[in-house]
C-alpha cells in the first residue's frame, strides 16, 4: 500500500525520524524577518527562535518578545539594535530601518528583524522585504502569531463561534474614520456582520464606535477590550459599543491593545 492509499485508509504514515525538526539555518549576508507573536516570550515560533539564535545582529521593535530577548536566547555575543516606533512617541524612520538592514547584511552578518505579531499584518514587513530585494539582499520571512486573533483568545474571546458568527474582519484603527488618509470603509464595516477585531485603535476608539453606530451598527453590540494581551500585564474589559471610548478612558487602557466588536464579545 502506497502513502496515498494509507492516508485514504486512515492508516498512519511513517515520517523519517527528525524530519519535522529540520532546522532553519539562515546564511551570512541575509535577513530573516521574524514575526515575534503577540507579547509573551514563549509564543514565538520555533523557527523564529532558531533564527534569533543564529543571528549576529537583531533589529527589534517594542512589540512582541523584544523586551525579553534575554529570556529567549543568549544575547551576549549579538548586536541588538532598537528601531522601535512607539505609539505617538519616539520613532525610528522606516527608511533608516531599511538602511540598517541592508548595511548589516552587506557587511556579511546574519541579520534578524524581530517584529511583534505577524510582520505582514499591519507590521510594514513587506516594505522591508521590498527594500531588501531591491538592494539584492536575500530575505526569509518567518510568520508569527498575530495579536488580532491570539490576544482575544487569551482573554477567552473567540473570534468565530459555530451558530453565532462565521466570519471576521481585522482592521487598523490607527487613522480616524473621517481622516482623508483612512482606507477603511467604516460604513460598509457597520453592515458586513461578523466579528470586527481592531488593532492600533486605542486613541481613536470613540470615533470608531461613533462611526459604526452612525452607519447602522447597533449601539448595544458587545465589545471586549484587551490590553497587553498574553502577558502578565493583561487586562480585559467588556461592555457595549456605545461605551467603548468610556471603557478605554475610565480604565486608562494604553497600547498595545485589541478590541473585539461583535456577538462573540459577550460569550
Amino acid at each position: 500500500m502506497n502513502e496515498r492509499e494509507q492516508q485514504q485508509a486512515g492508516s498512519p504514515v511513517s515520517v523519517p525520524r527528525g524530519e519535522y525538526r529540520r532546522e532553519f539555518r539562515p546564511e551570512k549576508g541575509t535577513v530573516t524577518l521574524i514575526g515575534g507573536g503577540p507579547g509573551a516570550a514563549d509564543l514565538i515560533t520555533l523557527r523564529g527562535l532558531r533564527a534569533l539564535e543564529a543571528a549576529d545582529v537583531i533589529l527589534t521593535d517594542h512589540l512582541g518578545p523584544s523586551s525579553c530577548l534575554d529570556e529567549l536566547i543568549d544575547t551576549s555575543a549579538k548586536k541588538i539594535v532598537d528601531v522601535s516606533k512607539l505609539p505617538y512617541g519616539r520613532k525610528v524612520a522606516q527608511a533608516e530601518t531599511n538602511r540598517l538592514l541592508i548595511e548589516y547584511a552587506r557587511e556579511g552578518y546574519v541579520v534578524a528583524r524581530l517584529k511583534g505579531g505577524d510582520s505582514f499584518v499591519f507590521g510594514r514587513g513587506f516594505e522591508e522585504v521590498q527594500a531588501l530585494t531591491e538592494a539584492g539582499i536575500s530575505v526569509h520571512v518567518v510568520p508569527g502569531v498575530t495579536s488580532a486573533i491570539s490576544v482575544p483568545a487569551a482573554a477567552g474571546v473567540p473570534i468565530t463561534q459555530r451558530g453565532i458568527v462565521h466570519s471576521f474582519t481585522v482592521v487598523s484603527g490607527h487613522v480616524p474614520p473621517e481622516h482623508p488618509s483612512s482606507l477603511n470603509d467604516w460604513a460598509a464595516l457597520a453592515h458586513t456582520g461578523g466579528t470586527l477585531a481592531v488593532i492600533m485603535g486605542v486613541k481613536n476608539a470613540s470615533a470608531i464606535a461613533h462611526s459604526l453606530i452612525e452607519n447602522g451598527r447597533p449601539s448595544d453590540t458587545p465589545v471586549a477590550v484587551i490590553e497587553e494581551g498574553t502577558t502578565n500585564k493583561q487586562r480585559s474589559f467588556r461592555g457595549c459599543l456605545d461605551e467603548l471610548g468610556k471603557i478605554i478612558e475610565d480604565n486608562d487602557v494604553r497600547p498595545p491593545a485589541v478590541y473585539v466588536i461583535g456577538e462573540v464579545a459577550a460569550l
